[in-house]
């Protein structure tokens, strides 16, 4: 499941049972950790090995398959080292042996600069795919190719040193993202916004984030301890970023490398506050002067949002403990029978919830009573003092649901129902530490469709729609299948959206380790 692996880059057939649907003409882009040491040097946790690239071309019914190491700096540096010379999430470098006493004991006081291993998603600005991650760094990649191109410094473009491994889109082809600046006035979360792709971005072979503005500077609730984040709400008018008390305590942060420590011990799980939904208007930036409360939780993965008839519908996966985001160290996940399973009982499920934002709060709103009146809707939302209101969340999922281990990597039918009123979502559950079955949600009904079989673990589904879908379910589920029990086995699996029917498999013969997060590329 998690181990170092060789890349493949001239892609390579593979062996096809059943059928792969002939409309289906794209690539199927997945990112992820793919190798986990340098030389005597090992990585301590999960997030911290080098980004892996994996491309399955589809068409005409047949798949090839191929894959390459991000050349990042880190990966490069640490390759020409052959040791760990770049800090990641859960890891630190040591300083180099080769140094005398004190060179060693002063390089603990500098400032370690962000990783560019960017092994969390796939991104788009401006019809440009990058790779990213949560640092300020991205880099640009050839979706072919999967060639490594220049390496990109959101600083340089805006007044931010971070941004998210999961941006939204509009209809109008532009980017939002979230990011992170701090100074003397405080710290502040920042929604970003990349304007969609010009005339000119076609003829230019070079990362272009020209024009990028910052819509709306979120002041943290508690300066020297903001929130951590990994994705952000966006409906049609509004954006939503949810600050939890998963905090990252910055006097530690800028201690942590003075006391060898790694970037995972300075957040911590703190449920005496509660948490906060900043709500933003998306077109002017402004920020509503309501502040929307909620019982402590945390998030990783949005799986929608919609306006109706005053309110705002959001619906995320969620836990009620933070605990769990500096646990999938190596050693943990890498445990066996009865280790691995006092593990995963020891994790918090991840659920389906839905909380309601009403829009339209001012003085005349009467205090302490529900204000969502949307129908069969069991969320609620309390004014309990002048300017703020209370919520509290619906479960989007019935008893059934548990039996698959709850479920995370959420995704929808994004062109047709990003922001607007959806019925289907598509998720992996999680009866294991990794993920076992493939789930589809009817969020009307909290029926389940399932996809599972022992000793198979499947990753995050992506729907791609048939070319003349009338319905918001007709098309496909892509999902790479590792198997860990036999070496060279793994599989794109491709499921009848409508029926999570199989349809067919593209079983690959090299290993692939688990990863995080892929796109379909309608390109090619």
């Amino acid at each position: 499941m998690v181990c170092s692996v060789e890349e493949t880059p001239v892609p390579i057939s593979t062996i096809i049972k059943g059928t792969i649907p002939t409309w289906i003409n794209g690539s199927f882009l997945r990112n992820g950790p793919g190798k986990f040491e340098f030389g005597k040097d090992r990585y301590t946790h999960w997030f911290d090995g080098m980004a892996m690239m994996h491309r399955f071309h589809i068409r005409d019914g047949s798949v090839t398959y191929s894959s390459r190491f991000l050349r990042s700096d880190s990966y490069v540096q640490n390759s020409e080292k052959n040791r760990i010379v770049v800090s990641e999430f859960g890891t630190l470098a040591m300083p180099d042996p080769c140094k005398n006493i004190f060179a060693r004991f002063f390089s603990r006081f500098q400032i370690p600069e962000a990783t560019d291993n960017a092994s969390v998603n796939f991104v788009k600005y401006k019809g440009d795919y990058y790779v990213s991650t949560e640092t300020n760094y991205m880099r640009r990649v050839d979706p072919q190719s999967l060639e490594t191109k220049e390496k990109v410094d959101w600083s340089q473009y805006i007044a931010v040193n971070s941004a998210t491994a999961h941006p939204h889109y509009d209809r109008e082809g532009a980017t939002y993202n979230m990011g992170n600046s701090y100074g003397k006035g405080g710290f502040f979360y920042n929604i970003i916004r990349v304007p969609p792709p010009d005339d000119s971005t076609a003829t230019k072979d070079s990362a272009d984030l020209t024009g990028a503005k910052v819509l709306c500077s979120i002041r943290a609730a508690e300066p020297r301890k903001p929130s951590y984040y990994h994705s952000f709400v966006m409906s049609e008018n509004y954006i939503v970023f949810i600050e939890q008390p998963i905090k990252l305590d910055l006097l530690k942060f800028m201690l942590y490398r003075i006391q060898g420590k790694s970037f995972h011990k300075v957040m911590t799980w703190e449920p005496q506050y509660q948490t906060i939904f900043h709500l933003v208007n998306r077109h002017t930036g402004e920020e509503s002067e309501v502040k929307y409360l909620a019982a402590p939780m945390f998030t990783l993965h949005q799986i929608n949002a919609f306006e109706d008839n005053g309110f705002l519908v959001m619906d995320m996966c969620c836990g009620d403990d933070g605990e769990v985001i500096g646990d999938f160290t190596l050693e943990n996940i890498c445990k066996e029978g009865e280790e691995l399973d006092k593990f995963y009982n020891s994790m918090c499920r991840n659920l389906p919830r839905r909380y309601v934002l009403p829009l339209t709060v001012d003085e005349q709103t009467p205090l302490n009573q529900n204000l969502v009146t949307l129908h069969n809707c069991k969320a609620t939302a309390t004014k309990t003092n002048p300017g703020e209101i209370y919520m509290t969340h619906e479960e989007l999922h019935d008893d059934e649901l548990l039996q698959y281990g709850g479920l995370e990597f959420p995704q929808i039918n994004y062109d047709r129902c990003n922001g607007r009123a959806y019925r289907y979502f598509y998720s992996c559950g999680f009866g294991h530490v990794f993920s076992d079955s493939l789930l589809k949600m009817d969020v009307h009904t909290k029926k389940l469709k399932v996809w599972r079989y022992p000793g198979l673990f499947p990753s995050e589904p992506v729907f791609v729609a048939s070319p003349k879908a009338t319905s918001e379910d007709d098309g496909v589920v892509l999902s790479v299948i590792i198997t860990p029990r036999e070496e060279k086995s793994t599989f794109l699996l491709v499921l009848d959206a409508k029926t999570f029917a199989e349809l067919g498999r593209a079983e690959v013969p090299v290993t692939i380790p688990y990863g995080t997060h892929g796109v379909f590329n309608e390109m090619g």
